[in-house]
């Protein structure tokens, strides 16, 4: 065996790191909701594009935590969705020209749907979070010893060598460790893929709280509601300083903007009839798959719609976003798991509805950490389009409007 040594964290680079889960989540719940049913052409295409780059990575794992027990019909599936900063082709471009090397990611979500398919969870991890990193292995034989030290090294430790497939199993190994809830699949997205997609979905509706200009984030948004497309979106979810605009600079705030935006993008997805616009549906799933490296299992179409069919009847307030209840080190530097999150995994682990509810986590407050009055947050956009009985029946200004 050979020992590489342990990738550090680019705190250097943060600024040109994905800072949203690159529309992995929008993929999943667009495919979670819809039946998709197409022409056996597009089928193919999308077959062969998802299956060139699935990669099976359960030897690479090792040993996992115990499946509890489902009692109910159906089965509860916990997905991790994950970004990747890799510089190769188009994405060098978008991410600033830098070449790095390697590849990283400051964005990382498990998303849990209930096995009665009533509901779907989607819980943040901190990129900054203090965990025990596992020891990672390579296809070649080669491992990377243990660490101790922010979450995000699981990923750039295993994407040492520029693999997705390697880079996940790496990061699953240390959230299976950390949570003890069992991975049933991955999904890493980059950063064309999740612009692509949210072009191919006409853009995403956001209600901006006041104009924002960063010139790190190459972004100027004026206040009030509009349609971000996929670039400027891309933008806003990485979005961590601003020269206008109440932008702290935290990566905890930055959590809160990206489940706003994902919860936008479902919205989206679910108020539109992707089943009668073929060209439309085409040009999205197309662009999911040339974006997503995948396991095998959720790589395959024909599982997909099963999946899909399943929780065809879900609308976005079904859809919960929370994320991993935390604290801030002493030197604010870096945050800390707190026990709560125990009870947080344990009801996910048991396919549970989660139950825990923290005052500080980031769904709550944007907050810099360094505020001695937690209570006053400053506005942030709206973060629920709420779903009519029929999501069809919404459509890209009803979502605007819920801000005018």
């Amino acid at each position: 065996m050979v020992d590489t040594e342990a990738v550090q964290p680019r705190h250097a680079h943060a600024r040109l790191a994905p800072r949203v889960i690159r529309s992995v989540a929008a993929v999943l719940c667009a495919v979670l909701g819809f039946v998709l049913v197409y022409a056996s052409t597009v089928v193919a295409q999308v077959d062969r594009t998802l299956g060139s780059n699935a990669r099976d990575v359960d030897d690479l794992v090792g040993d996992r935590p115990e499946r509890p027990a489902d009692e109910d019909a159906g089965e509860a599936l916990n997905i991790l969705l994950m970004g990747s900063d890799v510089r190769t082709g188009a994405n060098g471009t978008i991410g600033g020209g830098a070449d790095i090397g390697g590849m990283r990611n400051d964005t990382t979500m498990l998303m849990h749907v209930s096995a009665d398919r009533t509901r779907i969870e989607v819980v943040s991890i901190p990129r900054d979070a203090q965990v025990e990193i596992p020891e990672c292995s390579y296809t070649d034989g080669s491992t990377v010893p243990a660490t101790y030290g922010d979450f995000n090294i699981a990923f750039a430790n295993g994407g040492a060598n520029g693999d997705a497939g390697e880079a996940a199993a790496c990061t699953i190994k240390t959230v299976e460790q950390m949570s003890g809830v069992r991975i049933d699949h991955y999904a890493v997205v980059d950063f064309q893929g999740f612009i692509d997609m949210v072009d191919a979905l006409g853009g995403v509706p956001m209600c901006i709280p006041e104009r924002i200009v960063s010139d790190k984030a190459h972004l100027e948004l004026d206040a009030g509601p509009q349609v971000l497309d996929g670039e400027t979106a891309l933008a806003y979810a990485r979005l961590r300083t601003a020269e206008e605009g109440d932008v702290s600079g935290s990566d905890l705030q930055r959590i809160t903007r990206q489940q706003q935006l994902l919860e936008q993008v479902a919205a989206t997805v679910f108020s539109k009839n992707l089943l009668t616009d073929t060209d439309e549906l085409t040009a999205f799933l197309r662009a999911a798959a040339e974006s997503l490296t995948m396991d095998p299992e959720l790589a395959d179409t024909a599982y997909l719609v099963g999946l899909a069919y399943s929780v065809r009847n879900l609308t976005t307030d079904d859809i919960t976003f929370t994320t991993v209840p935390w604290a801030y080190t002493e030197d604010l530097l870096n945050v800390e798991i707190q026990p709560e999150a125990e009870d947080l995994w344990d009801d996910i682990a048991n396919d549970r509805a989660i139950s825990v509810t923290t005052t500080g986590d980031a769904s709550s407050a944007w907050d810099d950490g360094k505020k001695k009055d937690t209570d006053s947050s400053s506005p942030v956009p709206s973060s629920s389009a709420k779903s009519s009985d029929s999501p069809s029946d919404t459509t890209t200004e009803d979502l605007l409007q819920e801000c005018r």
